[in-house]
């Protein structure tokens, strides 16, 4: 089978069919992008949550070579021997590709890709934060920018905030900068630890809608088990776990319990893209979500990795490129080591 059938079979699966004409003017974009990334020695990493073409990988006939949540992404970009990391994420997980590979040119298609958790939050909000608690250790959610990392002990994700929190020997933990994902941490700890954690008042625009409408979902689905990420409001987790199997974690955790769950029908509660990985992985399973997408990770697309890759070598790169200043990149990537180490 050639590649670009491949693509079309696993994109159908994973959206449920479109066209042959918009099939036909995705592989166009694809055949190019494969021929550049040959070129110019470039891999395409690309997050859960980007739209379903960027999702799917070489071996479907697409042109990741990577897909995966933000620790994969960051162990992926530290292993490629790649001249170009083209970044199909938002700006800070290009930073922290950058952060890792300095020696490697770092393109974010769109620098327009942001994030409101990580906007919520700067590195002179940390050092107050040292200031008010002083010799409190701070664990700095990887949704941050690299000024905030730099001022920060480790870095964690969602899939090993956990194990990372419980690294420490201090009893008290300051938890930056999303407010939900430390209260449904918090809620974990008081079950299982002593540990009490400090919170940043800052959140997901994404996550924090899925409020009542997850409420309403498990009312009209009373089979389906439950997918939620940390990152959703705990009264959310609160008022619907308690009542029904599922799970609240991260992405990794979430894609590995539909896995060993005998269940056929999941409401999701995360970015509505996940849904399309969920079915690409699962097609005679049934999820259901909101849908609620990111505005800042859908303003990558495939034409605009096409521009990024057409870009190199030209005057039009440094339109793409992500750096991080020297000083604040050896020192961001401190946490980010540690965290590494303790994954």
């Amino acid at each position: 089978m050639s590649m670009n059938l491949l693509f079309k079979e696993k994109y159908s699966s994973m959206t449920g069919g479109v066209s042959d004409a918009y099939i036909n003017k995705l592989t166009l974009l694809l055949d190019e992008i494969r021929e550049l990334k040959k070129k110019h020695n470039a891999v395409v990493l690309s997050h859960y949550y980007m739209p379903p073409e960027l999702q799917i990988d070489t071996a479907n006939g697409g042109v990741a070579d990577f897909v995966g949540d933000s620790l994969g992404l960051s162990v992926a970009g530290t292993k490629t021997d790649a001249s170009y990391i083209i970044f199909c994420g938002v700006k800070f997980m290009a930073e922290t590709a950058y952060i890792l590979n300095p020696e490697k040119r770092v393109l974010l298609p769109d620098h327009n890709a942001g994030c409101s958790l990580a906007e919520s939050i700067s590195g002179n909000d940390v050092l107050q934060l040292r200031q008010k608690y002083p010799g409190v250790p701070v664990i700095a959610y990887i949704n941050t920018y690299a000024e905030t990392k730099a001022e920060c002990d480790v870095c964690c994700t969602s899939r090993n905030a956990i194990k990372i929190a419980n690294s420490f020997d201090s009893k008290k933990l300051i938890f930056l900068p999303d407010k939900f994902m430390g209260q449904n941490l918090a809620a974990k700890f008081k079950k299982e630890t002593d540990k009490e954690l400090i919170l940043w008042n800052g959140s997901c625009e994404v996550h924090e809608q899925f409020r009542t409408n997850i409420e309403e979902m498990t009312l009209a689905n009373p089979d389906a088990e439950l997918l939620l990420h940390w990152e959703v409001p705990q009264e959310t987790v609160a008022a619907t776990l308690n009542n029904r199997k599922g799970i609240v974690g991260s992405t990794s955790d979430i894609l590995n319990y539909v896995n060993e769950s005998k269940a056929t029908q999941f409401i999701l509660g995360s970015e509505c893209d996940l849904g399309a990985t969920l079915k690409g992985m699962y097609p005679e399973k049934q999820f259901i979500t909101p849908c609620i997408m990111c505005r800042h990770m859908k303003q990558i697309t495939l034409q605009k990795t096409l521009e990024a890759l057409r870009s190199i070598g030209s005057d039009k790169q440094m339109n793409f490129e992500v750096t991080v200043e020297e000083k604040i990149r050896q020192k961001a990537y401190v946490p980010i080591k540690r965290m590494l180490e303790l994954s």
